[in-house]
């Protein structure tokens, strides 16, 4: 997709930083239709409007980006998200994967970076790890005797990072066409691995320990 056509709605509560990328964008020729400074705004704008890609800040005063982007896929509104976050908060941006996200970048990202993830993801491609992983790799540490203990397969990581997408089962199963019941006993082997039971624990553990 021409990334020249696209038009945006943006969201950031910070009124400089919607203008800094409001005047990035259009000087690349990507239309700014809707800007708002908090979730609410946002959904109460895309109620009237078309666009192609919602590029929207998480932390925001009110009903947050996670918030509104929730509220837009329950009204059934499956335009691409793009989320704005400094990552350090990785739970939350698991559960953002949950809610419909199709992708992350950061606030310091290059010019190209931004123009590149937004006509990527208006394009249908998801962003599932467009930022540096270091932040998670720090903050959650783990000792030698962490480590797995087997190696994983390719299908097993391919399925990590699914699991990282914060897909279902059924729609791991879907994903790499295998029966449900067979996903399940790969993602139990998974944790088993990892030591954990619990699968977000499972997924940041898997960055940190550089499986995916």
């Amino acid at each position: 997709m021409n990334a020249n056509a696209l038009r945006i709605a943006l969201a950031d509560d910070q009124a400089i930083v919607r203008a800094g990328l409001k005047a990035l964008l259009d000087a690349q020729g990507i239309a700014v239709v809707v800007e708002a400074g908090e979730g609410r705004a946002l959904l109460d704008c895309l109620a009237g409007q078309t666009v192609d890609v919602v590029l929207c800040d998480i932390r925001m005063p009110g009903l947050d980006g996670l918030q509104a982007l929730e509220a837009l896929r329950a009204r059934g509104d499956a335009t691409p998200v793009l989320l704005l976050t400094t990552f350090d908060e990785p739970e939350l941006l698991l559960r953002a994967t949950r809610a419909g996200a199709q992708g992350f970048l950061l606030k310091d990202a290059t010019p190209e970076d931004l123009r590149d993830a937004i006509g990527r993801v208006a394009a249908g491609e998801s962003l599932l790890a467009p930022v540096s992983t270091e932040a998670v790799r720090a903050r959650y540490r783990y000792h030698e005797a962490d480590e797995p203990v087997a190696n994983f397969s390719e299908r097993e990581v391919a399925i990590l990072r699914l699991l990282a997408g914060g897909y279902s089962n059924r729609e791991i199963a879907r994903s790499v066409f295998l029966a449900e019941g067979t996903v399940k006993n790969y993602v139990s082997s998974i944790l088993g691995k990892l030591g954990t039971r619990d699968r977000t624990r499972a997924v940041l553990k898997a960055i940190t320990l550089r499986v995916i």
